[in-house]
């Protein structure tokens, strides 16, 4: 990916995205997998919100991200500050041709947030996010059930119908 990405506002291209929020997650995904940062799409959380991506890195820390690819859908999303108590790092990971000039407003927090930008093939991490480490007991308790859905999503792989027995 180019490491020379448009910061163009979106009146200037398409109101509708050029890539899926689903390209989006495995361009993140692929970056991060190099990392070694392995992450689960739709993450259910116990607050019933449900992160988008949410994984492990190396060191054991949690990581969210949140996904958007249309200007409406960033600027109407307050729900966001909502995952920051489940993480010790969160991202925004966006469409490259999304502006991604409200992120750097104090409404989107840019001292607690990372950005990364994404396409289908690849991503590229444009601002690092800032480690707020989760307390320990939380941090246990969430990778846990981080690990159960995973397996429980795997085990529906092989055995489909034990998924439609035992859903999430």
């Amino acid at each position: 990916m180019s490491s020379a990405i448009p910061d163009t506002p979106d009146s200037q291209v398409s109101s509708v995205s050029a890539v899926s929020a689903a390209e989006v997650a495995r361009g993140v995904m692929r970056l991060f997998a190099r990392n070694d940062v392995w992450c689960l799409p739709e993450m259910p959380l116990r607050n019933k919100r449900r992160a988008d991506l949410m994984g492990v890195d190396a060191k054991g820390q949690i990581v969210i991200v949140e996904i958007k690819v249309a200007r409406s859908d960033l600027l109407g999303d307050g729900k966001w500050p909502d995952y920051l108590e489940f993480c010790d790092l969160f991202y925004w990971a966006l469409a490259p041709e999304l502006d991604r000039s409200p992120l750097d407003s104090p409404d989107y927090q840019p001292e607690a947030c990372g950005v990364i930008i994404a396409d289908g093939y690849d991503a590229e991490i444009i601002r690092p996010a800032p480690l707020h480490p989760l307390s320990a007991a939380r941090r246990k308790k969430e990778v846990e059930r981080l690990a159960r859905t995973a397996l429980r999503r795997h085990t529906g792989l092989i055995d489909p119908r034990c998924a439609e027995l035992f859903p999430d």
